[in-house]
């Protein structure tokens, strides 16, 4: 079962902030989750790299997840 996600997306542009609900709304109704178990949060990379040169994207996530207790 996931417990919680924490994601990180890397970009100059566009800025996140403004988006960052109906990010935390989208990816909890696909996973199943209360929003408050998404974090979404950006950084840019100083404008260094593919994505500080405006070429792309990229993003972290990290998954906490909880196993079924073993009854045996």
């Amino acid at each position: 079962m996931i417990d919680f996600i924490d994601l990180t997306i890397i970009c100059e542009a566009p800025k996140i902030g403004p988006h960052r609900d109906s990010i935390r709304a989208s990816i909890a109704a696909i996973l199943h989750l209360p929003a408050a178990r998404i974090s979404v949060k950006a950084t840019t990379t100083e404008r260094l790299g593919f994505t500080g040169r405006g070429e792309g994207m990229a993003a972290q996530a990290i998954a906490t997840v909880r196993l079924p207790a073993d009854n045996a």
